[in-house]
């Protein structure tokens, strides 16, 4: 999926309230991407898990854990 179909489909997902497409297309473009960018985006999946109750929250913190972008410890 390129850049722009990532964008178009993160933006179609926000319009429709999809949840599960966010955290997956999120997740998705953290990956896509290096450092901050990919901070950015995995904390985006991580709270929409976080808030849909998700199965996939514990991988999305433990990816940020071992990223830096979140400490190893509550």
């Amino acid at each position: 999926m390129t850049r722009s179909e990532l964008d178009a489909a993160l933006l179609a997902a926000h319009e429709a309230g999809d949840r599960q497409g966010l955290i997956t297309l999120y997740a998705a473009a953290a990956t896509a991407n290096t450092g901050v960018a990919a901070a950015f985006y995995l904390t985006h999946a991580y709270v929409f898990a976080l808030e849909a109750g998700d199965s996939r929250v514990h991988v999305l913190r433990a990816r940020l854990v071992a990223m830096g972008s979140e400490p190893a410890e509550p």
